[in-house]
């Protein structure tokens, strides 16, 4: 082993220094090279920039015919993507609008229970046939509306064992009362999560068509004329109904 390569393996910071001060000194050199730069050193800065602002330097697209096939493919799977969450926000969208709906209609049989509800409740003798009675039109008026997608299946075992609110013992039309008020709490529970997922798919939906159709312009800058104007993609209106609740 001769000295110098000792010297860079035990101490490389001679070498570091040396490396730099020539990085450093290289400009001064070019400067040295040319009398004319000598004289004027301030002309000769200026006319490098200009001549770089003359001639950029070409972008890949105009020398890697590779590099512009692979920007095509990238495009064609950012469209494919694209559309993918496009129909994910559609059917987020047809989900957000049949809550709605769900929930209007959840609404309108409150009101109606609510003005039957205003004349009272009969009068009846509190025998155990009548509980009895009283509890079977509970686990039935519950199972509908679970049926129905106007409440949880669990509800309808909280009301078989009497808990979170599910009374047994009240009048039946007391008892559509609370099943029409608990329904319309859950359809505006599911409208609210369906409103939530159709904002997030939006989001997402919107992003990968900005991705897509950042990589689709790429794409006709390395294949066309630089002097063609490219062609505008579509992608997703940025007007979105809302739905107004409707309490």
């Amino acid at each position: 082993m001769n000295v110098v390569a000792e010297m860079l393996l035990n101490d490389p910071a001679p070498a570091a220094i040396w490396a730099t001060l020539i990085v450093l000194t290289f400009p001064a050199l070019l400067v040295l090279g040319s009398p004319e730069a000598m004289r004027h050193p301030g002309r000769m800065l200026r006319d490098v920039l200009t001549a770089l602002r003359r001639h950029p330097a070409p972008s890949p697209s105009t020398c890697s015919p590779a590099w512009a096939s692979e920007v095509r493919v990238a495009a064609d799977r950012a469209a494919v993507a694209a559309q993918r969450w496009r129909d994910l926000w559609e059917q987020a969208e047809t989900t957000m609008a049949a809550a709605y709906d769900a929930w209007l209609e959840a609404d309108a049989r409150l009101r109606t229970v609510t003005v039957a509800a205003r004349w009272g409740t009969p009068w009846s003798a509190p025998t155990c046939a009548e509980y009895a009675s009283r509890e079977r039109f509970l686990h039935q008026a519950v199972a509908a509306a679970c049926a129905r997608g106007d409440l949880p299946a669990e509800a309808l075992t909280d009301a078989q064992a009497g808990r979170n609110g599910w009374d047994a013992r009240l009048h039946p039309v007391d008892q559509e009362l609370v099943i029409a008020k608990a329904a319309a709490a859950y359809r505006r529970h599911c409208y609210d999560q369906a409103a939530t997922a159709e904002r997030t798919a939006w989001h997402d939906a919107d992003l990968a068509r900005r991705a897509s159709s950042s990589l689709q312009h790429e794409a006709e800058l390395a294949t066309a004329p630089a002097d063609l104007p490219s062609p505008t993609t579509a992608g997703i209106s940025t007007h979105r109904p809302v739905a107004v609740p409707a309490l």
